[in-house]
Formats: structure tokens, C-alpha cells, sequence
């Protein structure tokens, strides 16, 4: 596969943080008595890569949106506090791979996750070294698919490939005019891709 640069996904492509996101929601809802539920990491695993309004109608149904945007905003500030200090679990070898491939080619993520989180993956991993720039929705408002280009047209890519693991980020591949690596390792299902990695390793054997 011939290309100059990756751009990546974030849960389910680089880590898994959905032990920090569970402990962190807990603590918001406990100031919310009117809301019984408990959020669960598999509910969490089956949202992620959502746009953030999405995941907030599925996760608070019958919540008004205001009640909605608020729970959301509160949630995001405290993963990002305790993700930027703790960090989250990083797929196996995953250091090492975003090393050896930052050698040959620039990195990058687009995540549809809020503004800070991938600061706090960053921070929490000790993993900024590796990447050149990154973009999200929580910034801009757009898709992953709008957000891929923009992460294209201010670096001047014009070979990347995408690697995520959910069908939006096939979708938002497709979108963007680029190819797509699916990480069968991660939270989702995709119907069609480019290739297909088991570890993140793989992704060396499949740029070179």
C-alpha cells in the first residue's frame, strides 16, 4: 500500500478508555439522583466513534436535551481530567509500532470525541511525540469525514490512509477520498476495507 502519512482513530483504534470513562460518569450522575442508571463499558464499546449529540441521545434517552448537552459537557471535562492524569489501556506493542511508522511517515488522529480528549490521550500515554496534528468534532463541529480533510489540506497529504475500527470510520474514509485499514481488534464491525489488521503491529507489515 503506497501512501505518506496515517491518520488514525482513537478508541478502539489506539486505546481502550472505557474504564476511566465508566468510573469518571459514575461520579457526574451521583449528583444527578433523578437519573438511575448505571453505564456499563460494554454500552460505552457499542458508542464509540458516535458523533457526541448521538451518543448522548443513546445514552440519556429520556433526558431533555438540555439535560442532555449539560451531562455530556460535565462527563467530557472530568474523562478528560482523569485521562490526562492516568491514562487509558494502549493496545499491545502500540508505542513501539507508532515509533518505528513515525520514522517513515507523519501521524495523525481525527477522533469524534470532545475537545481535550485527545490532549488527554496524549498526556495520560505520554504518546504527543508521535503525531503531527490531530482534529475532532468537539472543535469543529464537522464529521470525521470534513475533519480527515481539513487534517489533509493544512498538512498537504495527498496519500493518507484512515485506520479505525467502527463502519462510520469506513464511512468517513470513503467520504474523505482516501483508503481505509480496519483494526478488527477494536469495538466495531465493518462490511468493507482495504485491508485489515488483527494487532496494531500489522500496520507495519501492510504500509511497507
Amino acid at each position: 500500500m503506497k501512501i505518506d502519512s496515517l491518520i488514525f482513530d482513537l478508541d478502539g483504534t489506539l486505546w481502550d478508555s472505557s474504564e476511566g470513562i465508566v468510573a469518571t460518569w459514575a461520579l457526574v450522575l451521583e449528583n444527578y439522583p433523578e437519573i438511575h442508571k448505571k453505564v456499563t463499558a460494554e454500552e460505552l464499546a457499542s458508542n464509540f466513534g458516535l458523533p457526541l449529540e448521538q451518543i448522548a441521545r443513546n445514552m440519556f434517552p429520556d433526558q431533555p436535551e438540555s439535560l442532555r448537552q449539560q451531562l455530556m459537557a460535565e462527563c467530557g471535562e472530568k474523562e478528560n481530567l482523569y485521562l490526562a492524569e492516568h491514562g487509558g489501556l494502549l493496545y499491545p506493542k502500540l508505542e513501539e509500532t507508532l515509533r518505528n511508522l513515525s520514522e517513515k511517515y507523519p501521524l495523525f488522529i481525527v477522533s469524534n470525541c470532545q475537545d481535550g480528549y485527545i490532549q488527554s490521550f496524549y498526556s495520560g500515554n505520554h504518546t504527543e511525540k508521535y503525531f503531527k496534528d490531530c482534529e475532532c468534532i468537539g472543535v469543529t463541529g464537522k464529521s470525521k469525514g470534513e475533519n480527515i480533510r481539513l487534517v489533509m489540506e493544512r498538512n498537504g497529504l495527498k496519500a493518507p490512509v484512515y485506520v479505525g475500527d467502527t463502519q462510520g470510520d469506513a464511512d468517513a474514509a470513503a467520504q474523505a477520498g482516501i483508503p481505509f485499514i480496519y483494526a478488527a481488534y477494536g469495538f466495531g464491525q465493518v462490511k468493507a476495507f482495504d485491508a485489515k489488521i488483527h494487532t496494531f503491529e500489522e500496520l507495519l507489515d501492510i504500509v511497507e
